[in-house]
C-alpha cells in the first residue's frame, strides 16, 4: 500500500520534493496509521517525497438502518441499529483509500529552467 500511494505521489508531484502527504482512508480498511507512516517513509527513501510527513484521516463508515431508516457513522461495524435495535443494516462507504493532497517544498529554482529564477520573463526594455 505504502508503494502504490508512493507512485502516486511521484505522479502527482512531477519530479518537484516533496513536504507533506494527506491520504484518506475508510474505517472498514483498519490501516495502521504508524506502520502506514513508517512503510511510507522506507519506500521514499531516496525519492522525491524522502523525509515528507505522512498525514492519515480516517473516514468513519456509514450505515442505514432498513427498518427505521436512521443513518450513522461509526468508527466500526455494529451488529445493531443504534435507534430501534434492528439488524437490518446497510454499509455505505468506509472502505476508500484516496490521496488527498501534495503538499511540495517550495524552490527559488524552476526546475529546467537555464535562468534559475521563478520563471518570469524578463522585464520589457
Amino acid at each position: 500500500m505504502a508503494e502504490a500511494l508512493l507512485a502516486a505521489v511521484e505522479r502527482g508531484a512531477d519530479g518537484r520534493p516533496v513536504r507533506r502527504v494527506r491520504v484518506r482512508a475508510g474505517v472498514l480498511l483498519r490501516i495502521d496509521e504508524a506502520a502506514l507512516v513508517q512503510a511510507f517513509a522506507v519506500a521514499a527513501a531516496g525519492t522525491v517525497a524522502d523525509g515528507a510527513d505522512l498525514e492519515v484521516i480516517v473516514d468513519p463508515v456509514r450505515l442505514s438502518c432498513g427498518r427505521c431508516e436512521r443513518t450513522t457513522t461509526s468508527d466500526g461495524l455494529l451488529a445493531a441499529c443504534p435507534a430501534c435495535g434492528a439488524t437490518d443494516l446497510r454499509i455505505e462507504g468506509g472502505d476508500e483509500l484516496a490521496l488527498e493532497s501534495i503538499d511540495l517544498v517550495e524552490t527559488a529554482e524552476v526546475p529546467g529552467n537555464p535562468r534559475r529564477d521563478r520563471g518570469n520573463p524578463p522585464e520589457p526594455a
